[in-house]
């Protein structure tokens, strides 16, 4: 399962990512750029994807809807695209597990 980020983070992740969550992409390369949650989340559903967050909104369409797509919000306050980067690859064994489990829907790093 791959990464989709949201708006809220930086499309220069994606790259920065590669080794780690290879395939991984970005709401504005899928053309997502203006699109609404309900959109986005369709989107992840259809093909697969975890969407990656740093807003509530997608955690309260995991509660709501359940999953997939599976979410994980990022809760780490306003931060650079280097610390974004940092929170996720320290976690990169969390979020591989949490990729693999077939009874969690929702990753809150903190």
């Amino acid at each position: 399962m791959t990464l989709l980020l949201d708006h809220n983070l930086s499309p220069r992740l994606v790259a920065a990512m590669e080794g780690a969550f290879p395939g991984s992409t970005h709401v504005t390369q899928v053309g997502l750029d203006r699109a609404d949650d309900a959109t986005v989340w369709a989107y992840a559903k259809e093909r697969g994807l975890c969407i990656v967050t740093k807003d509530s909104d997608f955690s309260d369409l995991s509660v709501l809807r359940g999953f997939p797509p599976k979410v994980i919000w990022l809760r780490i306050g306003n931060c650079t695209t280097d610390e974004a980067l940092r929170a996720l690859l320290e976690r990169r064994d969390l979020i591989s597990a949490f990729l693999l489990d077939t009874s969690a829907g929702l990753l809150v790093l903190a």
